[in-house]
């Protein structure tokens, strides 16, 4: 597939997913509680869920792969005070440690969220994110569950793999971080995701069928609750650098 196709499909998605306050926000509020200190967002995007901490007061570095994401994000935050830095980061780069030295060890939190299932190799860019924290930060990772969900939506936004507690805990444990907490996310975009992308082939997420969910994220979020975060569509994982 050609870059300009993946990139048309990837900001696509990022706009329609930028109108879904109420799920930005929920996603979020699940991250909050195991972020401290200096944190960056690695996977930035057009800054969906940099500008959830930044409306809560939150200051935060934002980071993309995507050349065309950090000038969007460099236009979109370049008078926000709580953005300390824009950085172009490659989680796949082998020479890590000497291309980002300026960067190892600064931050407390880093996280990404629906960024690990598009490098091929997840070990790395796990390894890499944990070379960006100082000792006792924490990594927060959101990946998509279930690799029986992988349908059309995954191929056109060139995801490699989807991923269950398990899966992702042993990408973890590989590179020594301590597994602090696992749990599912939004058991409901699983009917959606399955309908829209298996069912009826669709290769990019309806703006229409978001805006129908995003009004229904406050039940959505109590099905998560009730259900103990047993089943969802993704998988969040916490993790701490030990010495």
């Amino acid at each position: 597939m050609a870059r300009s196709t993946i990139d048309e499909v990837g900001i696509s998605t990022l706009e329609n997913l930028s109108v879904a306050d109420r799920l930005n926000d929920w996603m979020f509020d699940s991250i909050r509680p195991f972020t401290k200190g200096r944190i960056l967002e690695i996977g930035s995007g057009i800054g969906n869920i940099s500008s959830c901490f930044i409306k809560n007061g939150i200051p935060l570095c934002v980071s993309d792969y995507s050349d065309h994401y950090c000038d969007y994000l460099d236009n979109k935050f370049a008078n926000e005070k709580l953005v300390g830095g824009v950085f172009q980061i490659d989680l796949a780069d082998t020479d890590f440690e000497t291309r980002y030295n300026s960067l190892i060890g600064q931050f407390d939190t880093v996280f990404a969220l629906n960024v690990v299932e598009h490098i091929k190799d997840d070990q790395l860019a796990i390894e890499n994110c944990k070379k960006l924290l100082a000792i006792g930060g924490h990594l927060i990772i959101l990946v998509p569950a279930w690799q029986l969900l992988y349908n059309g939506f995954d191929k056109e936004l060139e995801h490699f793999r989807r991923y269950t507690r398990h899966s992702i805990s042993d990408v973890f444990q590989s590179q020594h971080l301590k597994i602090l907490k696992t749990w599912y996310f939004n058991l409901a975009g699983i009917l959606g995701w399955f309908v829209s992308g298996t069912i009826l082939r669709k290769k990019t997420l309806p703006a229409g069928q978001l805006s129908f969910y995003n009004k229904l994220v406050p039940f959505f979020r109590v099905a998560d609750r009730i259900t103990f975060n047993q089943v969802g569509l993704s998988v969040i994982i916490v993790g701490k650098k030990q010495a």
